[in-house]
């Protein structure tokens, strides 16, 4: 059985003439193949979603127009979409999980786009994210009635722009792993994110990762697996 286990993960993958879909992605990573739509069209979006379903039930389709979401809907009825995260997602039925929440953080409203990309990736991969938005230094003490839920998460996802400072504070007040993701929200000398990245990087508090800017579905996608690390198999 193991042998053959084996063998299925390295099986090809399906082509579709303009896509490549690795259809045993699954089975190797614990996750489906993720298409990135921006640079796809509506109609390519949709073959690669409904093949990629026919071997999943769970599609998670990142910078997503309107009118590719309505080309999903076409083949897929089921799928929905985030117009705020620009996101076409379909997931398994909710269910019961013993998996602590994520807890997923803005520092303001402008950052809710990736913040919310972050929150869909992790709750289609299994997870319930804990939505904590517009809670920045400027207005600090509206963080603090969530630091007992931060204590009892096994990671943190903490997204900023701007200065990008979030990720240091919240990385000062408790021990859980943080996933800072900078946004490219702030005036002219933020250049574009940079600045939040930097500041990210630059960070002084232990245990703080950094992704790219506005990657809102890699720091889902990180939280996800070091969530769910305890039920892995030895």
């Amino acid at each position: 059985m193991e042998e053959t286990v084996q063998h299925l993960k390295v099986l090809p993958y399906r082509d579709l003439g303009f896509a490549k879909l690795d259809s045993h992605r699954s089975l190797r990573k614990g996750f489906p193949e993720v298409i990135f739509g921006e640079g796809k069209s509506p109609e390519q979006i949709a073959i690669i979603a409904k093949e990629a379903v026919s071997s999943s039930n769970r599609l998670l389709v990142t910078r997503a127009s309107p009118a590719a979401y309505e080309a999903v809907r076409q083949v897929l009825p089921g799928a929905q979409y985030s117009e705020l995260a620009h996101i076409v997602y379909l997931g398994p039925e909710k269910q019961q999980t013993i998996l602590p929440s994520i807890p997923i953080l803005s520092a303001g409203t402008a950052d809710l786009p990736v913040a919310e990309e972050a929150a869909i990736t992790a709750e289609v991969m299994g997870n319930h994210p804990e939505r904590i938005y517009d809670v920045g230094v400027a207005g600090l003490h509206r963080l603090l009635p969530y630091l007992h839920n931060l204590e009892e998460a096994r990671v943190i996802v903490v997204v900023a722009g701007m200065d990008g400072v979030l990720p240091s504070v919240v990385g000062g007040l408790v021990s859980t792993p943080i996933i800072a993701v900078p946004t490219s929200i702030g005036y002219g000398a933020s250049f574009l994110g940079l600045s939040a990245l930097l500041t990210m990087l630059n960070a002084c508090a232990p245990g703080i990762s950094v992704v790219n800017i506005d990657n809102g579905f890699g720091a889902g996608y990180m939280a996800s697996l070091i969530n769910q690390l305890p039920l892995k198999e030895k």
